[in-house]
Order: C-alpha cells, then structure tokens, then sequence
C-alpha cells in the first residue's frame, strides 16, 4: 500500500505508527505546515517521505489521511481533487463530520471519501506525543458517503480493523449527535468547572490548594488544545447546544430537589448515575477489553514498590501497568496494579493476601 498523510499531529502521528507496525511495507508520504514533525518522523522511520506540498506524490495513494485542524480539511480536498486516482480513498480524523461531508458533496468527491474519527486522544498534542498504541482497543467510527461502494467501506474497515481499533460504522449526522452528548459537552463542562472554581475560589486559593482526584478527574481533559476545542464546538453548534439545553434543564431539577430538601431524589441521582456509570465498556461489557486491575493498601517507604513487584514477579505473575495513586479521594488502596487476564489478577490478590497486604478488587 501507499498512505499520505497531509498533517501529522497526535492523531495522525499515532495512525502512522501503527501503519509502520502493522503494515511494516507500506509507503508512508507525509505533508505538515510544522517541518519538525514530518523530519522527526522520518528520523524515527515512520514516514518514508515528505512532499513540498499537495502535489502528484500523492496521486497513487490508496488512502489519504486529513490529520490537519478541521477547518483546514476542507481546503485540502480542494488541492487534492485533480491528484487523486479514481480508486483512492480519503479519510479524515475530526471530531465532527458534517462540515467535512457537506464538503466533500460540494466538490463532487463523495465516490472517494469515507469519513472517520479515531475515538481517542490525550490532553497532550503534536507527533511528539504520539503513540501505536493509542487508537489500540478504541472505537474508530467509519462515516461513508452514500456513493462509496461496499467493497471499499469492507476493505477499509478491514484495515482499520488491522490496526487494532475497532471499527464501527455510522451515518455523519447520527455521529455528531452522539459525540456532542459523550464528547464535546463533557469538555465544555470539564472548561467551565475549572472556570467556576477559579472565579469562586477564596482569596487564598483554598480551593485550587485541595483541588483532589475527583476534581482533577472529571476536569482532566480541560488541559486539551483551546484551538482544537473551539474548532469542534464551531462545526457541532445545533447538536452541542441541543444536548447543552438538556443538561441546563437537568441542573436546574437538582438544583430545585436541593433546596426543597428531595432526600430520595438525589439519591436516586446517585444511584442511577452510578449503575449506568457501572455498566460503560470498561467494566467488561461491549468489544472494549475488560480491565483486571486491583489495588493494594501499602506503606510509604523506600523499596515498597519493588518488594512487591518482586513477589509477583518470582510467583510467574506478568505486570501489565502498576502506578500509584496520587489521590485517596475515592480510592482506599495507593497503588494500582493492572494485569493482561483475570486469572493473574486473581492469582496475585490471592499471594499478595498471604503477604498481609491489603488487596480490594474492583
């Protein structure tokens, strides 16, 4: 295969990675407005070469990546018209997709363009922060005009498949409705939280001193590029403001449920957040893999770490992740262990019980 990619940030970094890896003879091109991140991929042997610019380096692709901010996309699609052969496919890896659609029906190139959105990311950006393993076990919606044909819309999700994501094909508009409710609201939430205790804090910074793991969760994704958030809140406005109105009109009948003292009004709150909470993908449910992780209690003290991992270690057990847990907020235990099945996750408590260490599996 021959794959471009015109912009080379996170996302598109991260694509190429996991191309290089999974299809290791593929040619990579790749054209940036930022020179040190195509040099850097070729340092790194991701990329194979970088056009000067959009140009017939790229009429031979099989698919063309649009990694570039949404509103540059489309000015690409123009300069990529009269270059691409007729079997090529173009993709892009925005967050909304009906601008990037009506786009493509305007320039008459709907026979070669299958939408997508890698449902992953980090607050972190450009190719330095990019990873193969980050769109690893995502969703990745695939968004096809009505003009692609089948084979295409297959033999795309095939690859994609190949990466490691999990492909899950949608129609445009049914994807930009569903991300404004579990995307683009959270993250206009998560700003305006932040913004609110800013502005509310006391005169000393109490607030921002105690700021814990609860705060520091649900407002972690405030840290993600403001240009990057503005541009999909700009392409999404209908859909972001209809679901904006509906959480308005939810805080509004918790605010009136408090001052009215609705004791089991809130707890219901509490409780049917909480199951619905519980039953997300990661929890085992749907073709996101399940996470076997537990937590231990532990002293402070120099060597703790260590000394565990090495009980685990000479017990045979593999350590998929480990780290410690900054905040005891929610969370009885100081460090978390993740582990690659739920045998070992098993097998570990067990042996680490015997220890005397105190385990809680969640």
């Amino acid at each position: 295969m021959k794959i471009g990619f015109i912009g080379l940030g996170l996302i598109g970094g991260s694509i190429a990675r996991a191309v290089r890896y999974f299809y290791p003879d593929t040619e990579i091109i790749a054209a940036s407005r930022t020179r040190t991140a195509v040099d850097q991929a070729v340092a790194d042997g991701v990329v194979n070469r970088i056009p000067d610019r959009v140009n017939e380096d790229f009429h031979d692709c099989d698919y063309i990546f649009l990694c570039a901010p949404v509103s540059s996309n489309a000015k690409y699609l123009e300069q990529l018209k009269p270059v691409i052969a007729p079997t090529c496919i173009v993709t892009d890896v925005g967050s909304t997709k009906c601008d990037i659609h009506a786009k493509v029906t305007e320039l008459n190139m709907e026979a070669n363009f299958i939408g997508g959105h890698p449902m992953a990311g980090s607050e972190k950006t450009g190719y330095a922060n990019s990873k193969r393993i980050l769109i690893e076990n995502a969703y990745y919606v695939i968004t096809p005009t009505s003009m692609v044909s089948k084979e295409a819309v297959e033999k795309y999700r095939d690859f994609i498949e190949g990466l490691k994501a999990l492909p899950l094909v949608l129609d445009y508009r049914t994807h930009d409705y569903v991300t404004a409710g579990i995307s683009h609201l959270p993250h206009i939430i998560a700003s305006s939280l932040v913004n609110l205790v800013r502005d509310s804090d006391t005169a000393d910074g109490v607030m921002k001193m105690v700021a814990a793991g609860g705060f520091k969760d649900i407002t972690r994704i405030a840290s993600s590029s403001p240009e990057m958030w503005e541009q999909i809140c700009m392409t999404n406005r209908e859909n972001i403001s209809s679901v904006l109105n509906n959480y308005i009109a939810s805080l509004e009948k918790i605010r009136y449920q408090l001052d009215h003292a609705q004791t089991d009004a809130i707890r219901r709150l509490f409780e049917t957040s909480r199951d619905y909470r519980n039953s997300l993908p990661s929890k085992g449910s749907g073709p996101i893999q399940r996470i076997f992780e537990i937590y231990c209690d532990m002293v402070d003290e120099t060597g703790g770490i260590a000394t565990l991992a090495t009980i685990l270690a000479s017990n045979q057990i593999n350590l998929k992740n480990i780290g410690i847990v900054h905040s005891r907020e929610f969370i009885e235990a100081v460090l978390r262990i993740e582990f690659y099945d739920e045998p070992s996750m098993k097998k570990a408590a067990d042996i680490l019980r015997k220890y005397r260490y105190i385990i809680y599996e969640r």
